[in-house]
């Protein structure tokens, strides 16, 4: 297929290899050797497309990005030429880097401007979460190492990006590497001299859109006065999604400081929330002014906690009612269900017996018979148990799973969940198989690909919560709230939904019975198992 890139053509999809648009008689080779396959993006500068390069062999693909001028007027016009002429020297200058697209061609067709740069095959961070879940402590951490990298180059070559988000950032599939795109010619620095002379004579179209985007973009870039720290603020935004699947700016700010409330959203170590919220500070001069000031404090995050786990290890200690757990990966197994967490303690006490008991001793308690070792295991068993069951009445707080879930666990299988607040949390691909969950408040989460199979829901808040995919195989979700829910493809197999709300829930997809579906509430907003708003009947 033949696209074409005239903003006014009515209908810009053309057979392939006819040289002129049908409809509106554009040529559809620019340059006479690129061809528009489809187009990719558009935003406020102009729009992007894939293409072809007819004149080379094999016809390689390419990303072209068309620049489009909100004004015809002359000053406007030669703006828009300039930024379009500083965007292309900045990519030549930078463009051999390789986690940069290369600069391939630049030109000008009847006052469109048009860059050409290589295709960068992979997704971006921002798919990557949407499919497969947010990050752990870990993986946000190793994106910083590659991301931070980049960025020292970046401004040693005098660039600020502006606009550094999850959707500007791919994954590329040949290598995992991360690539920078979107260097927009409108966002590039510009001379405060000419925003000062445009700004008098009414020439504004340019310096005044497009300088980043909502939650991601710091007060001082949205004053037109960005700095290297507006990189960094940037890209600690984009680890808060990357944490949560949640835009920064969803999160609120505080009214004096303007920095982002993230804190009691995001579940990570001690040492590594410093960092980020010294990445977030408001005001630049509490921020870094540096990427390698951040990878700095990065490696003494990371050292500190290595220390810290090793620490927990030589001495662990229970986790009490009245305080927050911060050793759950230490001896205590707290993170585990209370069976698995039984079975842990009985191995731990058994090869730490083993190795104070000399080996004579060891040989002969092989030779005692089986039943003195099941009374001792069972014995065993028992004072785990209680001892178990005073860690919260045997009840895990919001704070456990969140920080459990933070540090790359996702298993709560049978699990007592009941009561907690987890409203906006990011559990995606967690198990809940026979968990208790009652009453348990997870508005607006995203349970992505969860497993509830056979675990109790009963007046559980699902409400706008992300279940894309989900598994409730079995669950009692009695009394439920699910208004707004997305359960598009989700498994409702032999699901009570006996009094379950779900008013204008998407349950496309969703495997689903009509009878079901009669013991719950609907309206005209829930969408139907085949795609259709209707009344279930």
């Amino acid at each position: 297929m033949s696209y074409c890139v005239n903003p006014a053509c009515p209908q810009p999809e053309n057979p392939d290899q006819i040289p002129n648009c049908l409809a509106c008689g554009s040529n559809l080779l620019l340059q006479g050797r690129y061809r528009i396959i489809r187009a990719l993006g558009q935003g406020g500068f102009g729009a992007t497309f894939l293409a072809k390069d007819e004149s080379l062999p094999g016809q390689p693909i390419s990303v072209i990005k068309q620049l489009r001028p909100a004004a015809s007027m002359p000053h406007v016009l030669e703006m828009a030429r300039q930024l379009f002429q500083r965007e292309a020297e900045t990519l030549g200058r930078i463009g051999n880097h390789p986690q940069v697209p290369r600069l391939l061609d630049y030109f000008e067709i009847e006052g469109q401007f048009y860059l050409v740069q290589e295709y960068i095959n992979g997704q971006t961070l921002k798919e990557e979460v949407n499919i497969s879940g947010s990050f752990t402590e870990y993986g946000v951490k190793e994106f910083l190492k590659q991301i931070l990298s980049l960025l020292k180059y970046l401004h040693r070559h005098e660039i600020i990006h502006r606009d550094i988000k999850p959707a500007n950032i791919i994954r590329r599939n040949v290598d995992n590497k991360l690539v920078l795109i979107d260097f927009g010619a409108v966002k590039d620095e510009i001379n405060q001299t000419t925003m000062l002379n445009s700004a008098s004579s009414g020439q504004t179209a340019f310096t005044s859109f497009a300088i980043g985007t909502p939650g991601y973009a710091p007060q001082e870039q949205l004053a037109l006065r960005p700095v290297y720290a507006s990189d960094i603020y940037a890209v600690g935004a984009t680890c808060l999604y990357l944490l949560t699947g949640q835009s920064p700016n969803r999160f609120g700010y505080d009214p004096h400081t303007s920095e982002i409330l993230w804190r009691p959203y995001v579940y990570v170590s001690d040492s590594f929330a410093e960092v980020l919220g010294k990445m977030l500070a408001g005001s630049v001069r509490d921020r870094y002014h540096s990427a390698e000031e951040v990878l700095r404090a990065l490696d003494v995050a990371s050292n500190l906690a290595s220390l810290q786990q090793g620490m927990i290890a030589q001495e662990p200690t229970a986790i009490n009612q009245s305080e927050e757990p911060t050793q759950i990966e230490g001896d205590n197994f707290s993170w585990l269900p209370a069976h698995a967490r039984q079975a842990k303690a009985i191995q731990a006490r058994k090869a730490k017996q083993a190795k104070k008991r000399p080996s004579s001793s060891r040989t002969r308690l092989k030779q005692q018979g089986s039943a003195v070792q099941r009374s001792s295991a069972t014995k065993l068993r028992d004072k785990t148990a209680i001892a178990s069951s005073q860690v919260n009445g045997g009840k895990l707080t919001a704070g456990q799973v969140r920080l459990a879930y933070g540090k790359g666990r996702k298993d709560f299988a049978d699990c007592n969940l009941s009561g907690i607040d987890l409203q906006r949390v990011t559990l995606s691909k967690a198990i809940f198989y026979g968990a208790t969950l009652d009453r348990i408040n997870l508005q607006d989460a995203n349970l992505l690909e969860c497993n509830f199979g056979r675990a109790a829901l009963i007046k559980a808040n699902l409400r706008d919560a992300n279940l894309t995919r989900a598994s409730f195989s079995y669950a009692n979700l009695a009394g439920a709230d699910l208004r707004g829910a997305d359960l598009r493809d989700a498994s409702l197999n032999q699901t009570n939904l006996r009094g379950a709300n779900l008013c204008g829930a998407n349950l496309t997809g969703a495997k689903v019975t009509a009878k079901q579906l009669e013991y719950a509430r609907t309206n005209w907003l829930t969408i139907k198992p085949n795609g259709k708003r209707s009344f279930f009947g």
